[in-house]
């Protein structure tokens, strides 16, 4: 199984003013670097996490997926979402935020139980609450 992380590069550097939004595009950053770092342990073969910048078309690394909405007359591509595509060459989009981070914690959930180490990843305020809702 391949996984790709994007997100918004400026939301995750804070610069569009949106604290919210930057703690969970952290959290999420900082949940995806510590399933590649384990990734072994639960099978995947590997987790890419994309920076993507106004402009990019998607942003896509390395799985070719991109999720599109319509807002008015306009498109509009998302810059933030988890890509997952097993061995049989099925994918799955997601665009939530909420999504995406329930994803990754249940990772991190799987590799907990096959390592001794402490592989928490404490979760902004914002994170935990979309979590628990």
């Amino acid at each position: 199984m391949r996984m790709e992380l994007r997100v918004c590069k400026h939301c995750y550097e804070g610069e569009h003013g949106n604290r919210q939004k930057a703690d969970v595009t952290g959290d999420m950053v900082a949940c995806a670097r510590r399933v590649r770092e384990y990734k072994d342990l639960i099978g995947l073969d590997s987790l890419y996490i994309t920076m993507v910048e106004e402009g990019d078309p998607g942003g896509a690394e390395a799985l070719p997926v991109i999720v599109a909405s319509i807002e008015g007359s306009q498109i509009q591509l998302a810059d933030t979402q988890l890509v997952m595509e097993d061995g049989d060459g099925n994918v799955l989009v997601y665009p939530e935020p909420k999504d995406i981070l329930e994803v990754l914690t249940r990772n991190i959930d799987q590799i907990r139980e096959h390592t001794r180490q402490d592989v928490a990843v404490e979760l902004s305020d914002e994170g935990a609450k979309l979590i628990s809702t």
